[in-house]
């Protein structure tokens, strides 16, 4: 008998008629990697932001990483509804975003340029999945990654707002 404590996660067969698990859940962890990645980026420079704007930057920004900080959790669930196993290392995370950190003291209006090119990253990437999703007959990630790009294709243009000079 297993211990109730004892039990490890593990890849599972779903038959679902979602062909090529394997090959969704990597799209569906980098998406989950990058949406990590932008929800620290984002909370830090919510922390950081200073200037006149800085009220309505820091109100823009709280509401999207509250949103994808509950997305990533939606993300990795995905993963394992699939049978798949979600991300455990904060390097995995690392190493699967193309989100990248920003070393330097941006002036507000360069943290909202620079969020928003990180967000049309995160949509390219999810462009991606929902082609293979569609490919794979997985019409649920499919549909979970429409909703995700339209999430951040939004903020792209809500923070290049913010930021027209």
């Amino acid at each position: 008998m297993t211990q109730p404590l004892n039990v490890v996660p593990s890849t599972k067969e779903i038959s679902s008629g979602v062909r090529q698990p394997e090959t969704i859940a990597s799209g569906l962890g980098q998406v989950l990697a990058d949406t990590y990645r932008l929800t620290f980026k984002t909370h830090a420079f919510h922390w950081n932001v200073e200037g006149p704007l800085f009220y309505a930057i820091h109100n823009l920004t709280e509401g999207q990483y509250e949103d994808m900080f509950a997305a990533a959790d939606v993300l990795a669930e995905r993963m394992r509804a699939i049978g798949q196993i979600a991300p455990m290392t904060m390097a995995e995370i690392v190493s699967n975003s193309v989100i990248e950190d920003d070393n330097t003291a941006p002036s507000a209006g360069e943290m909202c340029e620079i969020l928003a090119a990180d967000h049309e990253r995160v949509a390219h990437r999810l462009h991606a999945l929902i082609k293979i999703a569609g490919d794979q007959n997985d019409p649920v990630t499919e549909d979970l990654a429409t909703a995700r790009s339209a999430f951040h294709e939004q903020a792209a243009w809500m923070l290049r707002s913010m930021a027209a000079k």
